[in-house]
């Protein structure tokens, strides 16, 4: 069966946060993970955001905590990372290495102690 880029992406994803989840069950949980295309068109990108460049590959929205708070949520953007890749193994690294980093991010980690 033939699967296009975006289920091959998405795949990536779940496979690298499965396996942040397996680590860091309890400080994960509750936190939302998504893919988005592109990145939205804006002037100016925040801290949260990381970039390539000018290019955002990914944005973590930290969430506000409280009764009705919003989970944190870490959002990765699948059109500039394939474009920076050579082949689905380095997609497969750039892929692990940006979700890592936000994970870290969140957490308030070293993306190194958590590779």
């Amino acid at each position: 069966m033939s699967r296009t880029k975006a289920e091959i992406f998405d795949d990536l994803v779940l496979d690298t946060v499965e396996g942040l989840e397996r680590r860091y069950s309890k400080e994960l949980q509750g936190v939302e993970f998504a893919v988005e295309d592109v990145p939205p068109d804006l002037n100016v990108y925040d801290s949260d955001v990381l970039e390539d460049g000018s290019v955002p590959l990914a944005r973590l929205l930290p969430g506000r905590p409280g009764r009705h708070g919003v989970p944190p949520r870490i959002v990765v953007y699948r059109r500039p990372l394939e474009f920076r890749a050579g082949d689905r193994d380095d997609l497969a690294e750039l892929v692990r290495d940006v979700v890592v980093e936000q994970v870290a991010n969140l957490l308030g980690l070293n993306p190194e102690d958590i590779r």
